[in-house]
């Protein structure tokens, strides 16, 4: 589970990364790698937002702790 957990925050932290530079910059950085809206960027895009859900499960888990 730990292992999901750091893959999960890796994307969140991407697409963070992305979302600040289109607030920023005006700039899509996975449009700009992989194609605006190719199956691959899609991918991504829809790996980041399901990540982002699980993310939310880290709120529960710190309030077990």
């Amino acid at each position: 589970m730990k292992t999901l957990d750091y893959i999960a925050l890796i994307l969140v932290i991407i697409g963070a990364i992305n979302w600040g530079l289109i607030g920023f910059f005006s700039f899509d950085l996975v449009r700009a790698i992989f194609g605006d809206m190719t199956i691959i960027s899609r991918v991504i895009y829809a790996l980041v937002g399901v990540s982002g859900l699980y993310a939310l499960s880290y709120f529960g888990r710190l309030r077990n702790e």
